[in-house]
Order: structure tokens, then C-alpha cells, then sequence
């Protein structure tokens, strides 16, 4: 019994730092008369506690969009850029509904002038029964 009380301290501990040191918050700019696009991200104390990234408009290839539905639902807006991969726009315990997180990446979209990366996952409890779907779809307005 001693045992879990000891592993229970220490999780409740990292959370309690988690929460106190406000890891993982930050902000999007998106400067559209300089055409640069800047995150920032607060980490765990250390060396590389604030993170920050700095890319052109240009290099945005696209919004990825994943939908993932079933007993643990998630919900992500990334933002794709060449040559670097995809970082996460959102938070993960920001749970939106479909409706507001396509609406979002939609307004984004839009104001970026790239394309939407649908990304749409099912899954069921066999785990050979899962499918997945990607399509591409361009904003409203660009030709």
C-alpha cells in the first residue's frame, strides 16, 4: 500500500508542476504585413524552456485538420509547413466540437490562402476495422 501512495505523490506532484509551470501554453501571430508567421510555447524549466518559431506565409503548405472519433475523441489543427513537418495549433485538452475546430481551420485557411488536409479517423473495437480518409479541399475564393 505504501507503494501506491509513494507513485500517487509523485504523479500528483509532476501535475501539480505541470499546472504551475503552465507548460505547453503560448500564442500564434500571424503578421500579414511582414508575411511571418510566429509561435511561441512555454515548456518544463530548463535550458529550452521558451520555445519560439518563426516561418514564412510562404512556406505554409497547408491547415491539417485530424478528426478522430471513438471512445477517446481528438480533435487537432495543425499547420504544415515544407520541409518541417506539422505543428499543433491547438491544445489537447481543448476539446471542440467538430463544427468550431473546421470552422476554425476554415477562417485560418482562408486568411493564409492554403489549403484544408482533412484527416478523419474511425475507430471501432476491433482494431483491424479502423478506417482512415484524407482528402484535400481549397478555401473559398482562391482559384
Amino acid at each position: 500500500m505504501s507503494f501506491y501512495g509513494i507513485a500517487g505523490l509523485f504523479i500528483s506532484s509532476y501535475l501539480w508542476c505541470t499546472i504551475s509551470w503552465n507548460v505547453g501554453s503560448g500564442y500564434d501571430r500571424f503578421d500579414t504585413k511582414e508575411r511571418i508567421v510566429y509561435i511561441f510555447r512555454c515548456e518544463f524549466p530548463g535550458k529550452n524552456r521558451l520555445i519560439f518559431f518563426r516561418y514564412l506565409i510562404k512556406d505554409i503548405q497547408s491547415i491539417k485538420l485530424e478528426l478522430k472519433e471513438g471512445i477517446y475523441t481528438r480533435r487537432v489543427l495543425y499547420l504544415e509547413i515544407r520541409g518541417q513537418g506539422a505543428i499543433p495549433l491547438t491544445r489537447t485538452d481543448e476539446n471542440l466540437t467538430p463544427r468550431k475546430i473546421e470552422q476554425k481551420a476554415a477562417e485560418l485557411a482562408y486568411f493564409l490562402r492554403v489549403p484544408i488536409e482533412h484527416s478523419l479517423m474511425e475507430i471501432s473495437s476491433d482494431p483491424s476495422l479502423g478506417s482512415k480518409q484524407t482528402y484535400t479541399e481549397q478555401p473559398k475564393g482562391e482559384t
